[in-house]
């Protein structure tokens, strides 16, 4: 059973849906994404993306939304290099989304997430399937992370580009 104070980053959710051996490891601080030019790539995008925006809003060190835009409601930007990992990408913002609703108690968040080199946006909302679907991930999260060695790796399409790379397969 998961308390009633949140557990989880939304990298944590985003990691599970892209590798429960990368949640794993991100979860018991051996860290790598320091050392990746595509982390730092992603960096500088979100940087140069949308400028005139406040940018990481960080709340309760839990989860860091790019930025955030109230005029017609609250909505929520995310924006990623690539869409390869569009799951993982969807439920990280349906998470953030969910925090605020149960954790803040503000309903009706609306998300957006932007593909700025391949002109693309994906508009999400949090419905009941989604939530279904993030309390189920989070109780896997929490199984995973209490493990005491992390989940055997799988080779994966994406490995190669992949932070922990060398760590897993080397």
């Amino acid at each position: 059973m998961l308390s009633s104070k949140a557990l989880f980053t939304g990298t944590q959710v985003a990691y599970f849906v892209i590798c429960p051996t990368k949640l794993w490891l991100f979860s018991h601080h051996t860290t790598m994404e320091h050392e990746s030019e595509l982390v730092a790539m992603g960096k500088l995008l979100n940087e140069e993306s949308f400028s005139a925006s406040e940018k990481d809003v960080i709340i309760d060190n839990k989860i860091a939304i790019d930025f955030i835009k109230t005029r017609s409601g609250i909505v929520l930007h995310e924006i990623k290099k690539s869409a390869k990992l569009e799951k993982a990408h969807k439920m990280q913002l349906l998470y953030y989304m969910y925090y605020l609703k149960k954790y803040k108690g503000i309903e009706n968040v609306k998300g957006v997430i932007h593909y700025p080199t391949k002109r693309k946006t994906l508009e999400l909302e949090l419905d009941s399937k989604a939530e279904q679907e993030l309390k189920r991930i989070l109780k896997e999260i929490q199984r995973i992370v209490k493990m005491e060695k992390p989940p055997k790796t799988e080779r994966k399409k994406y490995c190669r580009k992949c932070s922990y790379f060398e760590f897993c397969w080397c």
